[in-house]
């Protein structure tokens, strides 16, 4: 289904990642956020939040603050 929504913007990848985090399968998320960029779809607070779960989430807390130094600053400022 996520395949052939024509018009994908960043609520689209949101929730697409937020829905694999609350069910167990975090690591989808960084696919589905290297797909986003890929489409050229620049990532919102909400992704790099969900992206940032998804690190605690999964136990992968080294690479959190790899993900925290990619954040841009204009969006720093909103989380």
């Amino acid at each position: 289904m996520f395949r052939s929504i024509k018009a994908k913007g960043t609520n689209i990848y949101d929730a697409l990642m937020n829905g694999y985090n609350l069910n167990g399968e975090s690591w989808k998320c960084f696919k589905i956020f290297e797909e986003m960029k890929e489409d050229d779809i620049i990532p919102d607070e909400i992704a790099w939040n969900i992206l940032i779960g998804a690190c605690s989430k999964s136990g992968m807390l080294h690479h959190c603050q790899y993900i925290v130094n990619q954040i841009p600053l204009n969006i720093q400022n909103k989380i």
